[in-house]
């Protein structure tokens, strides 16, 4: 299973990191109060002994009401948090790790494992999911001038604390990603339009909060999706052309990486293409920006990720595949996530050949940190 592509060391500005693999960001809620512990530092420190080439956190809540719909996520504000969090990194390098944290705002989008009221929800037109009625007031431009404060002090805060990067989410149906959907943006002002780059004016100014509060140096990833949890297969380009108008803007605000999300990496991003039709989200976003592109969905795994939520277990899965993308630089990073829930040791047992001693992922596993 072991590939030398996988393990060719990568670097971008000065970020130097050992390995193609990345720690795919993975909410945990293992952080009540908002606070990550010693628990959750030692949690990360073992993916960095276990050769991680770079661990994305879980998603961090930035200062503003509602960023998160969970008590136990924790926060990237506050005295109390960010000490949590630089004792994550120090734990990290301690092992020779890089860590970038990932910056977090829900928006609207609700958790229907916790309670959560929260007042007032940010949110471009106040609609959690499409055909539903207006739950919450669309956010002013105040309010989104505040929320852009947050995400430049964020990032601020993460190149104080010495991490190696910085991960922007903008996918899955939460904030960034409602603003750019139509099904969630209704709005007729500079946030909104007709046009998928019109709509994602917001998305590339928050890149260019992170830029202006992290510096010209730091190295800024920005995770995107085409579906949403509320509705899988939604797409927000459908041509690459479409394409074009949504990631160029972004990749000129700022980004110097990006991180493609997908259920099955595997799968064709535009099948009717000629000529392109193998290529995936990753592949087409390197492509069409000349950044580099991290690609993620059901790595090393059977099944897919969705799936475990519902209780569905996964066995080892070959990296043929991914490695053939790889070596034909579809993409430039990979990114692992229920396998390194369950196996803190997975990239060292992946590069020893050592298939046999890799694990399978239970449901349960989510329950504890390893």
């Amino acid at each position: 299973m072991a590939a030398e592509s996988l393990f060719a060391p990568f670097t971008h500005k000065g970020m130097k990191l050992k390995n193609r693999i990345v720690m795919a960001p993975m909410t945990r809620s293992f952080s009540p109060g908002h606070i990550p512990g010693p628990d959750v530092a030692e949690y990360y420190r073992k993916r960095a002994a276990g050769d991680v080439g770079l661990i994305v956190t879980e998603g961090t809540g930035i200062e503003r009401p509602a960023a998160l719909n969970d008590p136990s996520v924790p926060n990237f504000f506050g005295e109390e948090a960010l000490a949590g969090w630089g004792e994550v990194v120090k734990k990290v390098h301690g092992e020779g790790g890089k860590i970038a944290p990932q910056l977090w705002h829900v928006g609207a989008a609700k958790n229907p494992r916790t309670e959560w009221k929260p007042h007032p929800v940010d949110s471009p037109s106040g609609l959690s999911s499409p055909g539903k009625a207006p739950f919450t007031e669309p956010m002013s431009d105040a309010d989104i001038e505040d929320a852009l404060g947050a995400y430049r002090r964020a990032a601020a805060d993460a190149v104080r604390l010495g991490f190696d990067s910085i991960e922007i989410h903008g996918a899955h149906g939460y904030l960034l990603d409602q603003f750019m959907w139509d099904g969630t943006n209704a709005r007729t002002d500079r946030w909104g339009g007709k046009s998928l780059k019109e709509r994602s004016t917001f998305a590339a100014e928050v890149v260019k909060a992170v830029r202006a509060g992290a510096g010209p140096e730091a190295v800024v990833i920005l995770r995107l999706s085409q579906w949403k949890q509320q509705d899988y297969n939604v797409k927000l380009a459908h041509t690459p052309a479409e394409m074009t108008d949504w990631l160029v803007p972004l990749s000129e605000a700022g980004v110097d990486i990006f991180h493609c999300s997908q259920r099955r990496f595997w799968e064709a991003e535009f099948t009717d293409v000629d000529g392109e039709e193998g290529l995936n989200f990753a592949g087409w976003a390197k492509k069409l920006t000349g950044k580099p592109s991290i690609t993620v969905g059901s790595v090393g795994l059977s099944g897919e990720f969705i799936a475990a939520f519902g209780g569905e277990g996964s066995q080892p899965a070959s990296l043929d595949g991914l490695i053939k993308r790889l070596d034909k630089e579809e993409f430039d990073l990979v990114a692992v996530g229920r396998a390194l829930i369950s196996d803190p040791d997975w990239v060292k047992k992946v590069h020893g050949d050592r298939d046999s001693e890799l694990l399978d992922f239970k449901r349960e596993d989510l329950g504890v940190l390893v």
